[in-house]
């Protein structure tokens, strides 16, 4: 579990506005203090040493977590497919086909 930030405020178009100190992924999910779900990160603006993040509320009142702390929670992350280790053989070209 990070430290996300602190909700400054919910906005027109149904997001949950918060500042941070750190850029987030886009689709992690976002939890309150006792690791209820709130949200998922949608977007992030705002200047790159203090971006702000917009998160996609999945609660029925995200007014009442305005003024408080979420958190990402980082075990139900999606995990990023792994990459295979070692090396590629190259695939050599057949030689072109002679005519005559």
């Amino acid at each position: 579990m990070k430290r996300l930030g602190r909700v400054s405020h919910y906005a027109k178009q149904g997001f949950l506005i918060l500042r941070s100190n750190w850029i987030p992924s886009l689709n992690d999910p976002v939890v309150d203090k006792d690791l209820q779900l709130v949200g998922i990160v949608k977007d992030v603006f705002g200047p790159v040493n203090m971006p702000y993040i917009a998160v996609k509320p999945r609660v029925r009142a995200p007014e009442k977590y305005v003024g408080q702390i979420l958190y990402l929670d980082e075990r139900k992350r999606k995990k990023e497919p792994q990459k295979k280790k070692g090396r590629k053989s190259k695939r050599k070209r057949p030689a072109p086909r002679r005519r005559g």
